[in-house]
């Protein structure tokens, strides 16, 4: 898949190769860390490539966010919070001893960021509070797989 992602990017002209990275991070599992990669790999200057993707996973993740918050104000609206089934307490118990930063910066190790941070906001959390923490999450892992992928560049060249 990463081989196919570097050759949609280097298909491009090389002055939208940068787009192609934005466009490919913004997909769930791509994320920023392989997109930055990809746009490593792609021949892009390793900061352009980290930049874009990161602001590529974030663009979607907000529309995540956003989707999801709207949906669950127009789901509880006004009615009584119900009890919850024993399975979702667990899940429960366990977004709350982690918390919305826990979640956050690790979560990305199981699901796509798009997807837990819908999940968070689905369960209650702040909407600011899980964009505030997924745009950390994501510039950590963008910035981690970008340096990583440029060393790994440089070595084999």
């Amino acid at each position: 898949m990463i081989e196919q992602l570097q050759a949609f990017t280097t298909s491009l002209p090389p002055l939208l190769q940068w787009a192609g990275v934005l466009l490919i991070a913004a997909i769930p599992f791509v994320e920023s860390h392989f997109g930055a990669a990809v746009g490593v790999l792609t021949g892009l200057n390793p900061a352009l490539a980290i930049g874009v993707a990161v602001i590529g996973n974030i663009a979607s993740m907000l529309v995540f966010v956003m989707v999801a918050h709207r949906m669950r104000s127009k789901v509880v609206g006004a009615r009584e919070p119900k009890v919850l089934s024993p399975r979702r307490e667990k899940v429960r118990a366990k977004f709350d001893k982690y918390g919305v930063a826990g979640v956050s910066l690790l979560g990305q190790t199981i699901l796509p960021n798009q997807f837990t941070s819908a999940a968070m906001v689905s369960f209650g959390a702040a909407r600011n509070t899980v964009i505030l923490w997924q745009c950390i999450s994501i510039i950590v892992w963008g910035v981690g797989f970008g340096v990583l992928a440029s060393l790994g560049f440089a070595l084999i060249r």
